[in-house]
């Protein structure tokens, strides 16, 4: 039983869900977002509640995404998604410049990282970097690929992590008696 799956999900009255065979749009105040579902799931919309069901138990797998995913839309459109990095490290910093974001991570050069145009890039202070958009996929992938510039390592806690993120610090050799 695929508790996910049966969840009811409340639309909010300003957000609308459009289900077209088998894709499903979402249309919200911060925008549109569509995904395609599997062919043996079904969405229903019951006034303000959406509810989605498959055919049988060998969709199951399939039944749960497909209700996290709207879900995921119906938040984007509405709220959207941040994630927040930090960088540790003498000399590390981020910038932008222009539309690109600027990463000095210890290496020789400076790594320039494109912004996709659907999200929004913000460099409070030269060690934080905020990253805002509607599509959850999106926001966390460009989040793990500046953080995959420079993973934090264990023992000094050098490079660039999530906010929130904790570090699990290794003691450095010791020196012999």
């Amino acid at each position: 039983m695929s508790r996910i799956g049966n969840r009811v999900i409340l639309v909010p009255d300003n957000v609308t869900v459009n289900v077209d065979g088998n894709i499903v749009k979402v249309t919200g105040p911060k925008g549109e977002l569509s995904t395609e579902i599997n062919k043996h799931i079904t969405v229903h919309i019951n006034g303000n509640e959406l509810t989605v069901t498959r055919e049988n138990d060998n969709y199951k797998k399939f039944h749960g995404t497909a209700n996290a995913n709207i879900q995921n839309m119906i938040i984007g459109v509405t709220e959207g998604y941040t994630k927040q990095l930090e960088i540790l490290g003498v000399g590390y910093r981020f910038a932008m410049k222009g539309k690109d974001l600027v990463v000095t991570a210890g290496y020789s050069h400076p790594v320039n990282v494109e912004v996709p145009v659907e999200l929004t890039i913000e460099v409070p202070s030269n060690t934080e970097l905020t990253i805002k958009g509607i599509d959850k996929c999106k926001v966390s992938e460009f989040a793990a690929n500046i953080r995959k510039i420079r993973k934090p390592e264990p023992y000094k806690g050098k490079g660039i992590r999530y906010k929130d993120e904790i570090i699990h610090r290794k003691e450095g050799k010791k020196a012999s008696k």
